[in-house]
């Protein structure tokens, strides 16, 4: 007795989700960052962390705990947000940004030191302790 094929229902061919569809193009965001350090670590220490800066519009990003070796128990716990923000230099216009590098051009040092190669550098060292 032979086996017979089986056979396969019919099926729809798929289409893609997108397909067709000009791209969403969407402005970069910039994120800002915050953490929050607790030498603390239990329950009502890290809801109360959350809370407060939930509650400034910052989202919860993660928790990371920093472990004892004989303990079970964390001995601290950082507490990662994040939210949408500005750039710090967004509001600065061409004139500020201008005389900004030109008062770090002031503040650099007049003579940069030049680079020695390892070899000169051991024979400079060498004669230091010459007698």
């Amino acid at each position: 007795m032979t086996k017979r094929p089986t056979r396969r229902p019919a099926t729809t061919p798929r289409t893609r989700s997108g397909v067709g569809r000009a791209p969403v193009l969407t402005a970069p965001r910039t994120l800002q960052y915050k953490v929050a350090e607790l030498s603390t670590v239990d329950e009502q220490a890290l809801e109360q962390v959350v809370n407060q800066h939930a509650r400034q519009g910052w989202t919860l990003d993660g928790v990371q705990f920093a472990m004892r070796e004989q303990s079970k128990r964390p001995a601290m716990a950082f507490v990662f947000f994040t939210r949408e923000g500005q750039a710090e230099d967004a509001g600065r216009d061409a004139q500020q940004a201008r005389s900004h590098l030109a008062r770090l051009a002031d503040a650099a040092p007049e003579r940069a030191p030049v680079p020695v190669s390892a070899y000169e550098r051991l024979r400079q060292l060498a004669e230091d302790d010459a007698p």
